[in-house]
């Protein structure tokens, strides 16, 4: 069996590769093989070149390859754009009016197979033959995909995938890329990605409300929590914008809701003046933001990680805040859990960084322990408050006792204004000295609660890679592909890059060899932060900026360049 295919689906959307892919992904994922999921497309409802692919086999798989072992081109632009990344072995699948004169093209005459609305369901049966799929994994995602209330739709679909299946079977010519049957347990295994798991992890951690004007590469995180908000009782409220939008996340907390936002960079900007504000109120809320290039508009639809300065200085004033980066759709889970959990212990502005390619990428995950689910308390007990209450009480950790509106005889006074503790507005010197040191005092619990970053490889290593966010699946493959070429290397990888705590890692640092800092923008935000909070330089960097993800022939080619140069 070949154990690492990369497929690639190609062509204009509204030709339907995302529903080829989709049914494959699933169809794959129930047999018991490995995928990972890709997908890069144009800011346009049709038209413009988008790209499925899937990288699947044995596995498991953490990113997207370059070269290109099965290509479905669903028109000739495909041909043209992804024909110089086709290995030697290659299969090449595209319409008999365009197919080209190449080793491996498959001339297929889709017009005689069926209607066109139904081309890609005769390319999804044809990828099932090469693959050597049972038919009735694929019947089973298109069943699962229309539901049984359409029987028509579901019959004239297993009849063009019968006739795509023979004639595939007469005119495939010999490869090498069918499967031997599964390789992993094919049962109780989630395919999801980024966002999908961001918006359960929320779910899970108790989110009771979210306001989002949308914005992508955000607005699938609201769609899926869509999705299941009825079932988990939580509201969902679409914004006139995104500054009405964190205003409102920002008093539903007040009033006791586990409550998020999600945006990206640009709608960000419009909330930096609420940040502050639920920091001076000492709010607790979810700001998930998935990056995309910009300045301003940008490209909308590619991926970057060039907001993590801005996110960290976001918003007037000094106060609290902590900001998570998972790398991993486990950790997209677990981290908006505890971002929600640290929100409310902190009563402060709590922030979860993905971005466009970690959101759109899905690989299977074993279900998830729902025992470990800490489930955000909202508010505190009436017992422990003073009276008349003081909502912010100066205490000796920075937290204040509090109280829900409306749930207790006390009156719960709030003020965007600085205030003294009973919460009215001060313009007391010696009170706004205390009630800054109060709420910065909060910045001890986040670093006692700080997630520290985790080290793949011996310590110590001739090479070690640094990275956070979405790039630690690239960089995990680029050491492994080093380590076989025989080099000792290592990578550290951050899922929280504020608050940093040096002990939890300079050592690392100081022990290792040559470092890279592998990040996703032009001007190493990360190494700068390091520099900054440890005095600790990392001078050599592979960064892109290009709207692409990383990958790890991208990572080991540009480590060849820069040591080559040296």
């Amino acid at each position: 069996m070949s154990l690492d295919i990369h497929l690639l689906i190609g062509g204009e959307a509204g030709q339907g590769l995302v529903t080829i892919g989709q049914l494959l992904s699933k169809a794959l994922v129930r047999a018991g093989y490995e995928v990972f999921v890709s997908q890069s497309y144009h800011s346009r409802i049709r038209g413009g070149h988008n790209t499925f692919a899937i990288r699947l086999g044995a596995g498991p798989f953490f990113a997207p390859r370059v070269s290109i072992d099965i290509l479905v081109a669903l028109n000739a632009e495909t041909v043209a754009l992804h024909r110089g990344q086709l290995t030697g072995r290659a299969l090449l699948i595209a319409d008999a009016s365009f197919a080209p004169d190449l080793p491996g093209a498959i001339a297929v005459p889709f017009a005689e197979l069926g209607p066109e609305q139904l081309w890609n369901t005769a390319a999804l049966a044809l990828l099932g033959n090469i693959l050597d799929l049972p038919s009735e994994a694929l019947h089973q995602a298109v069943e699962a995909m229309l539901g049984k209330k359409h029987p028509e739709a579901l019959a004239e679909n297993r009849e063009i995938m019968e006739k795509s299946r023979e004639w595939a079977a007469a005119h495939v010519p010999e490869h090498g890329f069918a499967l031997t049957g599964g390789v992993s347990a094919a049962a109780d295994r989630l395919l999801l990605n980024g966002n999908e798991a961001i918006a359960l992890g929320a779910l899970a951690g108790g989110l009771k409300f979210c306001a989002f004007y949308p914005m992508t590469p955000a607005t699938s995180i609201v769609l899926e929590l869509i999705a299941h908000a009825e079932v988990m009782g939580c509201v969902i409220e679409q914004a006139e914008d995104e500054i009405a939008a964190i205003n409102m996340a920002i008093g539903a907390a007040f009033a006791g809701a586990v409550s998020m936002v999600a945006t990206s960079g640009g709608g960000f900007a419009l909330m930096a003046e609420g940040v502050s504000l639920a920091a001076m109120t000492e709010t607790p809320v979810l700001i998930a933001v998935a990056q995309r290039p910009g300045p301003a508009t940008g490209m909308p639809t590619r991926t970057e990680q060039a907001d993590l300065e801005f996110v960290l200085h976001a918003g007037h004033g000094e106060f609290p805040r902590a900001i998570f980066a998972p790398g991993s759709i486990e950790a997209c889970f677990a981290l908006t859990q505890k971002a929600l959990v640290m929100a409310e212990r902190a009563q402060s502005p709590v922030f979860l960084l993905t971005d466009q390619f970690l959101a759109d990428s899905s690989r299977p995950v074993a279900p998830f322990d729902l025992a470990a689910i800490v489930p955000v308390a909202t508010g505190g007990e009436a017992e422990e408050a003073s009276t008349p209450y003081q909502r912010y009480r100066l205490t000796e950790n920075g937290l204040s006792p509090r109280l829900l509106p409306g749930m207790s005889p006390q009156l719960v006074v709030a003020d965007s204004d600085e205030h003294d503790e009973e919460g009215h507005i001060s313009e007391d010197h010696g009170v706004r000295i205390a009630m800054v040191e109060k709420r910065l005092r909060k910045c001890e619990l986040l670093k006692q609660e700080a997630i520290a970053p985790e080290l793949s490889g011996e310590k110590g290593a001739d090479l070690l890679f640094v990275c956070w966010g979405s790039s630690l699946g690239p960089v995990q493959e680029a050491a492994a592909v080093l380590r076989g070429q025989g080099r000792k290397v290592a990578s550290l990888h951050f899922s929280q890059v504020w608050p940093l705590v040096p002990d939890q890692f300079l050592d690392i640092l100081q022990g290792a060899g040559k470092i890279v800092c592998v990040e996703g923008n032009a001007t190493g935000q990360f190494a700068r932060l390091i520099q900054r909070e440890t005095g600790f330089a990392i001078p050599e960097r592979i960064a892109r900026y290009d709207g692409l993800p990383f990958t790890a022939r991208y990572i080991v080619e540009r480590l060849a360049a820069m040591e080559e140069r040296a």
